[in-house]
């Protein structure tokens, strides 16, 4: 007989086996990270060249506007229907024609005549719009199948670390590119990222999607633990798979707070049209005969510190095996949006710098926190979750470029930027208080259910987790 303490066979084995499985599927999201990081460039890309070609087509800055506002406009609509289409269909088939209707709207433009390059570009504008979104919502609520509840911060940090090098690279080749090959070739260089992406996705086996077809069990807790009869209507729509907009809102409802995060998400965005308006009149007032250096330049040491704080959270992770949590997003978000206001503050350029890096860092703390408590979400009601989410982020964004733009004829960007991101500060403080509530309110239900049982439950400490009854 063998000893009953001694390790078992079966039991070394499955530990063996689940290391193995550990690290496959960990070498596979690295390279969906890869793809996703090459198809971002391409977005960052033609973001410029976009803008500078429609200008060159139309020569009006108000069609840059309608371009941008199609653009958003289309996000705002994919973030309504993205969860349905997740209960439906699985992650990998949305991202994978998310990246092939991109790339062939880009032949689309490519190929179009001059008659219709109008057309053309507002066709661009509509399926990057929606394609972009559906991506973005795919990806982020699969992570969980995709590598584990337990490497999700390390995996949001790897998709925002590669994001933000793309962004650093699109950005900065984007003038290059235009000015030395000229439209055509960076429209051609934008389609083959989407390839790219496209083709790594086909390749790669990915897990999500099809929430309708999983557990009803878990959207009927979340909505117990709302705790309304408003969520139980909710439930029974996310069991029909029928109608999105009850199912979304039984996700907010589904863990403390989770409206509230989301809902401060969306004035964030509202905050961040503000810097990114009033960036370029800021650097022509530094230097009005190149006022490129100091925009390019602020985005790259804000880069180099969202990529930066990742590798922290990496480690982070690695070392303790927990997330930033909630209260990571809201201090975040404060210390983010007080570093956009500083830097319009007329510091010196290396104060500046540091000011930067500080609001990369925070941006990058924040992105890593709000998308790992949103995936705490059952399968079920993410999809729905993200997609609001999207959808938040897009009218925040869009109502405050049309704010900002007429705001910044009248005040200083210092003005603008301060009321914008003030306003995300004023909320942030109000989540943050909220979520300490909810740690105080079950830190005493832990003490009584230490004394009348015994034996404290253990739960999550930032109302992240959703109620398992």
């Amino acid at each position: 007989m063998g000893s009953a303490d001694g390790p078992k066979a079966d039991e070394t084995d499955g530990d063996t086996r689940k290391a193995r499985d550990t690290a496959v599927s960990e070498r596979r999201f690295r390279f969906l990270v890869a793809g996703y990081a090459v198809s971002s460039y391409g977005t960052f890309l033609n973001m410029v060249a976009l803008n500078l070609f429609v200008y060159e087509t139309t020569g009006r800055a108000l069609a840059m506007g309608l371009f941008m506002a199609v653009r958003l406009a289309s996000g705002f609509v994919a973030g309504l229907v993205v969860g349905g289409l997740l209960a439906r269909f699985s992650a990998k088939s949305i991202m994978l024609w998310a990246n092939v209707g991109q790339g062939a709207v880009m032949l689309v433009l490519i190929l179009a005549p001059d008659g219709m390059l109008t057309g053309a570009l507002m066709a661009v504008s509509v399926v990057i719009g929606a394609c972009g979104t559906l991506f973005m919502v795919a990806l982020r609520s699969s992570i969980p199948e995709m590598v584990g509840e337990d490497r999700r911060a390390w995996a949001n940090s790897l998709s925002i670390t590669g994001r933000s090098l793309a962004m650093v690279a699109g950005f900065a080749s984007a003038g290059v590119v235009v000015s030395l090959v000229g439209y055509t070739a960076a429209f051609l260089v934008d389609m083959a990222t989407f390839v790219a992406c496209a083709v790594t996705v086909a390749l790669l086996p990915i897990a999500g999607g099809k929430g309708a077809g999983g557990s009803a069990s878990e959207a009927s807790e979340a909505s117990e633990s709302s705790g309304g009869s408003g969520a139980g209507k909710g439930t029974s729509a996310a069991k029909s798979g029928r109608r999105w907009r009850p199912v979304a809102f039984v996700a907010l409802a589904a863990a403390p707070g989770m409206g509230l995060m989301v809902a401060l998400r969306g004035v964030d965005a509202f905050g961040s049209s503000s810097h990114n308006a009033a960036l370029p009149i800021y650097s022509t007032s530094l230097d009005a005969s190149n006022p490129a250096v100091f925009v390019s330049a602020f985005w790259c040491v804000w880069a180099l510190g969202n990529i930066g704080a990742q590798q922290v959270i990496q480690r982070y992770a690695q070392r303790t095996g927990r997330s930033v949590g909630a209260l990571g997003f809201g201090y975040g978000t404060v210390v983010m949006s007080a570093a956009f206001i500083a830097a319009f503050a007329g510091f010196p350029l290396a104060v500046t710098a540091v000011i930067a890096l500080i609001a990369g860092a925070a941006d990058g703390l924040t992105e890593v926190a709000y998308t790992s408590h949103l995936q705490t979400l059952p399968a079920t009601l993410r999809g729905h979750a993200f997609g609001l989410s999207a959808t938040f982020e897009n009218l925040g964004f869009g109502v405050g470029m049309i704010l900002v733009a007429a705001a910044l004829d009248r005040f200083s960007p210092l003005a603008v930027v301060g009321w914008s991101h003030g306003a995300a500060i004023v909320v942030a403080v109000v989540f943050l208080l909220r979520v300490a509530g909810v740690r105080r309110a079950e830190r005493t239900g832990l003490r009584k259910e230490e004394a009348v049982e015994g034996r404290p439950d253990r739960g999550d400490r930032d109302g992240a987790e959703v109620s398992r009854g």
